[in-house]
């Protein structure tokens, strides 16, 4: 069922013009059918902020479980804003102390950047951890996009992510490592996920607190891991979300960082990305670069990111939105269950997968 247009949020219209089926509040009332309301904390900086709303929404509209979905995109404290970003938030997103006193049935929490090694320096980490809190009292699942995921292993089990040597950063080949979890249902055992990040928790810490990799690349690392239960925590590393083009506009941002002189180095590809004809385009505009650097009277060309558009494909998407909407069914079939009712003495009426006999 599609996203239910209950807030004066732009992202709605936005995604009804890309072809994203919206229902207006009026229409879903009409309607006898159940509702999920998912939260979506945004904390990413502000050239990212729209889009990730959009990008997430997407997923979520993408689900073919039977419920209307009512997003509820909030942010908190502690996270820098410019001043247009900031107007954007206190005009269209909802407040936590409001979603508190409504409930949620679930909880998405996006990354973000930082300035600090240790996390819990952040300004941010003492609103992230309330509503961390909030949401294991008071939602079905709480999924976590990468940075998210950092602090949410270092919030539980006081695990550190590990800098790496290089940025992970490119499209990876992952594989299931275990196909019959309710999450992976009707996954490909193979297929591609975008990285893009600083940091890693590796497998080895993953296994060290006791908890369940279900997806891994030789490559990219871990990508999805769940908490002791399998289902109240579900920690993403990679990005499913991610538009076919977003890894094309990071390398612009870098490119670009590297022509103003923000950065010494000129980027490489992201890799396993750019097909040979992208790959072409991009070396000819970093020679174009060079030759203009070499020469004052030569004239940097624009970056080409139309063309290379046409040469960058999405070969992750549809087992985004299938985890997704396995993630979302699961969410739908806990928050219908009556646990007025009585549980066999085997049975822990707080283990998700035990209550939907999929263990």
């Amino acid at each position: 069922m599609p996203l239910v247009h209950h807030k004066p949020l732009p992202s709605f219209k936005h995604l009804e013009e890309r072809g994203q089926t919206i229902l207006s509040l009026e229409e879903a009332l009409r309607q006898n059918i159940r509702e999920l309301h998912i939260g979506l904390l945004n904390m990413m900086p502000d050239a990212a902020l729209k889009v990730t709303e959009q990008q997430f929404m997407r997923l979520i509209g993408n689900c073919n479980q039977i419920a209307q979905f009512y997003v509820h995109v909030f942010s908190i404290p502690g996270l820098p804003r410019g001043a247009e970003a900031q107007e954007y938030i206190d005009q269209h997103y909802e407040s936590f102390e409001d979603l508190k006193k409504e409930g949620l049935d679930a909880l998405i929490i996006t990354g973000t950047n930082v300035s600090n090694p240790d996390l819990q320096e952040e300004p941010f980490w003492a609103p992230l951890k309330e509503v961390v809190e909030w949401g294991s009292n008071n939602t079905t699942s709480i999924l976590c996009s990468c940075l998210a995921t950092h602090a949410l292993m270092k919030m539980d089990y006081q695990v550190d992510r590990v800098p790496l040597p290089q940025k992970k950063w490119g499209v990876f080949e992952h594989y299931v490592t275990q196909p019959f979890h309710p999450l992976l249902r009707d996954i490909n055992t193979r297929f591609n996920v975008p990285h893009s990040r600083h940091n890693d928790i590796s497998h080895e810490q993953f296994d060290a607190m006791d908890l369940s990799i279900l997806v891994e690349s030789k490559e990219g690392g871990v990508h999805i891991a769940v908490s002791h239960d399998q289902f109240r925590r579900v920690y993403f590393q990679a990005h499913p979300e991610y538009d076919f083009n977003s890894l094309l506009k990071e390398y612009k941002r870098e490119v670009l960082r590297y022509i103003n002189k923000e950065r010494a180095d000129y980027p490489p590809h992201p890799q396993h990305y750019f097909s040979e004809e992208a790959a072409y385009i991009a070396d000819q505009f970093h020679q174009a670069v060079l030759d203009a650097e070499q020469d004052p009277t030569l004239e940097c060309p624009p970056f080409p990111e139309k063309e290379l558009e046409r040469h960058v494909d999405n070969t992750w998407g549809d087992t985004g939105k299938a985890i997704f909407n396995n993630w979302l069914g699961l969410v739908y079939k806990l928050t219908n269950l009556d646990r007025t009712l009585p549980f066999a003495e085997d049975v822990n009426p707080d283990d998700p997968l035990r209550l939907l006999g999929l263990e």
